[in-house]
């Protein structure tokens, strides 16, 4: 294969997990060229990324659809032999199946699979995200190593104002209401931590309030609200570098696993065996003691509880080590 093109336009985590087949196709052919799709806003991870040959970008927010079609007609121009596609809706599907390629590997939840060359079954449950996506290199005939950890790489320049000494990174916020552990949590956290261990805030700029509300809540000196202040390989660094990350099964759990880095994920609605825990070699998964009939509500979370109790949330916070 000459030039392949992986198409991942979802949320920020679930484009971090696909570098996982950046890492095993470069190391199966070093001077294959991979493209890669992404929405706009989640190229940032990609910036002198060493096997990537160029970033296409989909701009899902303004202009969807003439995004869509201008997307269209730069796969079909660059002449791709492989596309392939971790992305399991319409839209991919279409740029999948009508790409020109002559392979064309999706998963078979792609209501257009059947147009696919190659379609591999996606089964929530089995296996972490990783897995389910080497499955998709099997249309290619790549052998799938054992270590399939995602990898990013963030520049020289990205660590640049990392404080020395220790430190602990904090992610509260995510998409989704019920996959966040709640504030009063959080607050119960900072304040656990000995207070000559600075504590950093991370998130994006719509995340910022809400840091900072938790920040008050705490009444800590020894913590700073960094959410909105760092771009997302700033932000992976700064966790590359930290003595913990606490996080949501959101995005910046996937960012510790592509850094290695020491990372306590706190599974609210959700649950492990989805698929997407840490990958770290150092890192905890915290859960509610309580048997929930409820728990898990949903693959993604939702914005609110269903039954307006939030149990899930009410996670014993007693069991970390500091």
């Amino acid at each position: 294969m000459e030039k392949i093109l992986i198409i991942q336009t979802a949320f920020i985590g679930d484009v971090v997990l696909a570098t996982s087949l950046l890492e095993i196709i470069h190391q199966y052919s070093s001077t294959t060229k991979i493209d890669i799709l992404v929405r706009k806003g989640n190229d940032q991870l990609f910036v002198e990324h060493p096997f990537i040959n160029e970033v296409l970008i989909w701009n899902k927010k303004s202009g969807k659809y003439k995004s869509l079609f201008s997307i269209f007609q730069s796969i079909r121009k660059r002449k791709y032999d492989a596309v392939i596609n971790c992305h399991r809706f319409t839209s991919s599907g279409f740029l999948t199946a009508f790409s020109g390629a002559k392979i064309k590997i999706g998963f078979n939840k792609n209501p257009l699979s059947f147009l696919f060359t190659s379609k591999i079954e996606h089964k929530i449950g089995e296996g972490h995200e990783v897995d389910r996506n080497a499955k998709l290199l099997e249309g290619l005939s790549i052998p799938i190593p054992e270590d399939k950890r995602p990898k990013l790489y963030p520049s020289k320049i990205n660590f640049e104002h990392i404080p020395s000494g220790k430190f602990v990174c904090i992610a509260p916020s995510s998409v989704w209401k019920t996959k966040a552990l709640p504030t009063e949590k959080w607050v119960e956290l900072i304040q656990r931590i000995p207070e000559q261990i600075p504590i950093y805030i991370l998130g994006g700029p719509n995340d910022r309030e809400a840091c900072q509300e938790i920040i008050l809540l705490s009444k800590k000196m020894n913590i700073k609200n960094k959410a909105g202040e760092m771009n997302l390989l700033e932000s992976a660094a700064w966790m590359s570098k930290a003595q913990m990350n606490y996080v949501n099964d959101s995005a910046p759990l996937h960012l510790a696993s592509a850094m290695n880095a020491p990372v306590t994920a706190f599974f609210c609605s959700t649950s492990p065996s989805f698929g997407f825990t840490p990958l770290s070699d150092f890192s905890f998964i915290i859960e509610t003691e309580k048997k929930l009939p409820c728990k898990p509500c949903g693959l993604h979370g939702k914005k609110e509880c269903p039954l307006q109790h939030f149990n899930c949330g009410d996670i014993n916070l007693n069991q970390i080590d500091f």
